[in-house]
């Protein structure tokens, strides 16, 4: 498999005037259809980061264990032609500030878009799993941590908990069965490695017990990461 770099555009201003689209409607999505033929399979949902498409981490869907359905999802903010955002935020002060109402917004869509999703398509409910990458692997955390009663399990790529998701976190009991791979690279001059840390020191505080990995990478994904990827979903 080829390099992955997935294409973050950093918008020195602020990301408030930009066309949503309707919230009402499922996201716009792709699909691989598992390869080993399943009555219910489990299915892995993608996650771009901002100003990429459900185009990006698709390229790598054929590489992804046959035995899952793959769907890759279109976040729902508009900011160019083929260019998408899960939520606003303003960096034009020189730090990140986070529409938080915006970012709640997208947590529901997503959790919408699963709902609407078992309607759509066969697969095991019960074995559904996130895979974000930056502001795609924000949202993971969002929805995973929040509704572990969807979740199986999230994979976080080069991302960093949500802004004010500690409250809405669910119970540590109902949090016991959740997995988790995280992802960061050490040379990653976007979301720092330091975000990762925190990530994990905070898991760990909920008694989970993530699936963690460092590697000299920036903001990206390798042949590395996403062989450390494949790995744990096939365990």
């Amino acid at each position: 498999m080829k390099i992955l770099l997935s294409t973050l555009f950093i918008l020195f201003g602020t990301m408030t005037n930009l066309e949503a689209n309707d919230t009402t409607r499922v996201l716009e999505y792709l699909v691989r259809v598992p390869k080993l033929q399943s009555e219910k399979p489990p299915i892995i949902i993608l996650l771009h980061g901002v100003g990429s498409n459900e185009e990006d981490l698709f390229s790598f869907a054929d590489e992804l264990p046959g035995n899952y359905l793959v769907v890759s999802a279109r976040a729902p903010i508009t900011l160019g032609q083929g260019s998408y955002a899960w939520y606003p935020y303003d960096i034009s002060g020189g730090k990140v500030v986070v529409n938080l109402e915006q970012q709640e917004k997208a947590r529901t869509i997503l959790v919408q878009f699963i709902t609407e999703l078992k309607q759509q398509l066969n697969f095991n409910e019960h074995e559904i799993y996130l895979c974000g990458f930056s502001q795609g692997a924000i949202m993971s955390f969002s929805v995973g941590l929040s509704r572990p009663d969807l979740i199986k399990g999230i994979a976080i790529m080069s991302g960093r908990l949500p802004d004010g998701m500690k409250t809405m976190i669910a119970p540590k009991e109902k949090l016991q069965d959740m997995k988790v791979f995280i992802s960061h690279g050490t040379n990653d001059q976007v979301l720092s490695i330091e975000y990762a840390r925190k990530s994990l020191a905070y898991l760990k505080t909920l008694n989970l017990h993530p699936i963690y990995k460092e590697y000299s990478e920036g903001h990206g994904i390798n042949n590395e990461m996403f062989k450390d990827l494949v790995n744990w979903l096939k365990k």
